[in-house]
């Protein structure tokens, strides 16, 4: 844990889960790189050394005001927007309360009283904001494109990676549970490896808990098929391995069923692979149909398996697709923007 000078601090954005997750992986892109340009640190029980960050109970003892006098709390989750009312009205902190909403769906009551008591709200897509009861600013979500970008050679990459060096290497990442999507990946990939000899595939992430059984299954799907030496599993890599294992991606699919705003299409296509994902989270505002990539109805699983065998069939039209993926995310979606608009937020709110 670094040391952190509260006094100095005029942001803090915390971060209560300890489980890696979406919004843990937003803190530690965006941190690094605000802290470049305003005081701020996270409170988190444990982060990366180069993110700013402190013990959350450091919280209750830190001085009611800060450099600027108010201080902004940037809250990801309920139990942090709770901590922030807390901190403000039975601790007496000078707060400003400040909420970012990915979720796409109906808030319940509580949450919906909660969302009130912010001053300001950020939603990370135009379909986020829509579920909102409450004005906000549409910010979406941003990719490191130097850390994710293309390689000079995929095969040497992959050798690296002890994946197959030759042929079409299919992804798809993150939480194995069926909301993700990973048996639509499954089922589309084994057609897709019946028609095209040279594609293979890997599914990367962690099923927890109760998806255990789900993960097995799907194993099980792929040995039936006898298909287990071109569709590949491996579990959840450290975050900063993430970058290579995308890299070695010639195609991406997002299968999700349901999606609070969704990276993984976006760090796929910074690093030169096309994305092939259903209409969820805010996959639309992300992926131009035809020419990044190509987007599927929820559950449709007829059309992302013609679409991946489609994307597979011809190699040049990949190439070409693949260098309009990474220049749309450079163009459009660098960390930088995001993290510079977050941070225009945070001066309007120290400047009240």
């Amino acid at each position: 844990m670094q040391k952190i000078d509260l006094r100095q601090i005029d942001v803090i954005a915390p971060n209560f889960k300890k489980r890696h997750s979406g919004v843990t992986s937003t803190v530690l892109r965006l941190l690094p790189i605000q802290a470049q340009h305003i005081a701020i640190t996270s409170a988190a029980p444990d982060l990366p050394e180069d993110v700013p960050n402190l013990n959350p109970y450091r919280l209750i003892l830190m001085p009611r005001s800060g450099p600027s006098g108010v201080r902004v709390w940037h809250a990801r989750r309920n139990v942090e927007m709770i901590a922030g009312l807390a901190l403000k009205y039975l601790f007496c902190k000078r707060l400003k309360l400040m909420f970012t909403s990915a979720a796409q769906r109906r808030h319940t009551g509580f949450t919906r009283w909660l969302i009130r008591q912010m001053d300001k709200v950020i939603a990370t897509s135009a379909k986020s904001a829509s579920y909102l009861d409450v004005d906000a600013q549409v910010i979406r979500h941003g990719v490191n494109c130097e850390l994710f970008q293309p390689v000079a050679n995929r095969a040497v990459l992959r050798a690296t990676l002890d994946l197959p060096t030759d042929g079409l290497l299919v992804g798809c990442f993150g939480r194995i549970r069926p909301q993700k999507g990973n048996d639509l990946f499954i089922k589309a990939m084994i057609k897709a490896c019946k028609v095209n000899p040279e594609t293979r595939a890997l599914m990367m992430g962690r099923a927890v808990g109760e998806h255990a059984a789900f993960l097995q299954g799907l194993k099980d799907e792929v040995e039936a098929a006898g298909l287990s030496d071109r569709i590949l599993f491996r579990d959840e890599v450290d975050i900063e391995d993430v970058p290579s294992h995308f890299q070695a991606l010639d195609l991406y699919v997002a299968p999700q069923r349901w999606e609070g705003f969704g990276l993984t299409p976006l760090e796929a296509m910074a690093c030169g692979a096309p994305s092939i994902s259903t209409r969820v989270g805010a996959f639309e505002e992300l992926i131009v149909p035809g020419e990044t990539g190509t987007l599927c109805d929820i559950e449709d699983l007829d059309k992302i398996t013609a679409d991946i065998i489609h994307c597979l069939s011809d190699k040049q039209r990949l190439h070409k697709m693949s260098v309009a993926s990474r220049q749309h995310v450079v163009t459009n979606f660098r960390l930088e923007g995001e993290a510079a608009a977050i941070i225009d937020v945070y001066r309007q709110l120290l400047a009240r």
